[in-house]
């Protein structure tokens, strides 16, 4: 039976209505002992509590303790919701039903990226729906708002079980067309989120594609799709994620912030992509129905080869470039601008339906 706790994360000011407002905590957990916490500001998983092989829990997910740590670090994302378009939007601007459509470049005034300068991220979610098995959040965001046509309504309801699966269903509805692409910017470190880059390279992963999003040194698209065979990029079986980052260390990047094209059928939940750390047997498989899913390495972390100072996280904790990953479901970046890409354009009357499954689990350690 899971159990379902609320408690007061912190105050801050909602920046759609300007008025202090209550950061609320939940957490959801199981007979077992894994929990999963939520805050309501950006609807962000704020910890994420495993067992490995031998019972012992660790918090797998990079956060902040209180609500400072989070307006401090900002553009991170970590753990947050990120719309109502994640990813990147090259120019700001693409074109609907015939029209140009601008939206707000936040990035350098050249590009849009994650919902722009007020995305999903950094407002207070609404609190529609308490269950014997979690919890359900809604924002309302307005026509018009960083640029985007019509008023959006979505709901994620957030999930747990016995069997170790963590669920986001994520649906949103429109009043007027618009572009909708929501994901979760969750990082991970199956060692610990204190483990930092060393643990991160024993890491083992897989995904389940034959081709990423070909992109420029600005990380936009190209309007291409890559096959992965023989590079770096290829996970199609289980491979050390170590040894692939230090395939990719004289790129420029110096890690991984790609797109992965995914192999699901239309409308079904089906398996992605698994990650395993061999050293606490703890893993992670991801499911989803979406055909996108970006992997990226905490390439903007601050490097601790080059002596410069760790961000500070939950616990006191370090956290540092290449110190954790993530693995987030969605559509392709920049989709309206290529016509070859699955679309991400919603009508009145559609229902935007994503939806994800972490399953975490423990394997023996081997002799």
């Amino acid at each position: 039976m899971v159990r379902v706790i609320e408690d007061m994360f912190g105050i801050a000011v909602n920046p759609m209505s300007q008025k202090t407002d209550r950061v609320r905590r939940f957490t959801l957990t199981t007979e077992r002992g894994m929990s999963v916490s939520i805050i309501t500001l950006g609807a962000t998983i704020q910890s994420l509590k495993v067992p490995d092989f031998n019972g012992k829990l660790e918090d797998v997910c990079l956060g902040y303790d209180d609500v400072a740590g989070y307006y401090r670090n900002q553009p991170k994302y970590f753990g947050a919701t990120i719309g109502r378009v994640a990813n990147r939007t090259s120019g700001g601007r693409f074109k609907l039903c015939g029209k140009d459509v601008s939206v707000s470049r936040n990035v350098k005034d050249r590009y849009h990226m994650n919902g722009g300068f007020v995305g999903f991220d950094s407002v207070i979610w609404d609190v529609v729906g308490v269950h014997k098995d979690g919890i359900t959040l809604q924002h309302i965001s307005p026509d018009g708002h960083e640029g985007y046509p019509g008023e959006l309504t979505t709901n994620i309801n957030f999930s747990l079980n016995e069997t170790g699966c963590f669920g986001m269903r994520i649906e949103a509805r429109t009043k007027a067309t618009t572009a909708v692409n929501i994901s979760n910017n969750s990082h991970f470190n199956l060692a610990g989120h204190k483990a930092g880059k060393e643990a991160l390279y024993q890491h083992m992963l897989m995904i389940k594609a034959q081709k990423i999003v070909d992109v420029d040194q600005e990380l936009l698209p190209t309007g291409k799709l890559m096959r992965v065979r023989t590079t770096p990029y290829d996970f199609s079986s289980l491979v050390s994620l170590g040894k692939r980052l230090n395939q990719l260390i004289s790129c420029p990047l110096n890690g991984f912030d790609n797109n992965f094209c995914v192999d699901v059928s239309p409308n079904r939940v089906e398996l992605v992509a698994r990650v395993v750390h061999p050293c606490s047997g703890r893993f992670m498989e991801v499911h989803t129905n979406q055909p996108g899913l970006h992997l990226s390495t905490a390439n903007n972390l601050p490097d601790e080869d080059s002596n410069e100072p760790p961000d500070t996280g939950k616990d006191g904790a370090s956290y540092v470039r290449h110190g954790a990953f993530c693995v987030q479901t969605q559509k392709y970046p920049d989709a309206l601008n290529h016509c070859d890409f699955p679309t991400i354009v919603l009508n009145p009357g559609q229902l935007y339906d994503h939806q994800v499954v972490y399953r975490f689990g423990a394997c023996p350690k081997r002799v």
